[in-house]
């Protein structure tokens, strides 16, 4: 049965889109937010660090991993929903203005085309293993680490829910 609700499809950018959405933004003045991540599962711990990284400008933009990295990052199993959906569930968030998927184990070479204002990781990241951060640094951005909500783990929450006995 197909969904009844979807993001917002302006949300859901190509790559060539997303370069293209930045550089107006910039151009505009607008301060451009960049983020990361897997976002298998969401879970309040997202939410809060998606929130947080929002108010550090006008727009905040996400990318998610594409399917293959995710397996290579997580191992078997992994991820839950396909990297499209996960995407449709980001955008659905309020605080999220864009959400482009990409290829690769990491976003460096999407950073380097975009520079975005601000790159921003959870704090659970050495500073010296933000990738993206030299070149965000040299154009002149910089770099935010925001504290991680204790108590959520997408891995933790599937071994819960695989421990469950129904």
């Amino acid at each position: 049965m197909p969904s009844t609700f979807t993001a917002r499809p302006d949300k859901l950018l190509t790559i060539p889109k997303a370069i293209e959405i930045v550089a107006d933004l910039k151009r505009r003045e607008r301060r451009v937010v960049f983020t990361n991540g897997c976002f298998d599962l969401l879970h309040p711990g997202h939410t809060r660090y998606l929130a947080s990284a929002r108010e550090l400008g006008d727009c905040l933009l996400v990318a998610v991993n594409d399917d293959e990295s995710v397996r290579k990052l997580k191992g078997p199993g992994r991820p839950i929903f396909p990297g499209q959906e996960r995407a449709e569930i980001v955008a659905a968030l309020t605080v999220v203005d864009y959400v482009v998927v990409f290829a690769g184990l990491t976003p460096r070479d999407l950073i380097a085309r975009l520079l975005p204002h601000v790159l921003v990781k959870g704090a659970d990241w050495a500073p010296d293993q933000i990738v993206g951060r030299a070149e965000v640094e040299a154009s002149g951005g910089h770099v935010v680490s925001i504290p991680v909500a204790k108590g959520y783990s997408t891995s933790s929450i599937i071994e819960a829910a695989l421990k469950l006995d129904i």
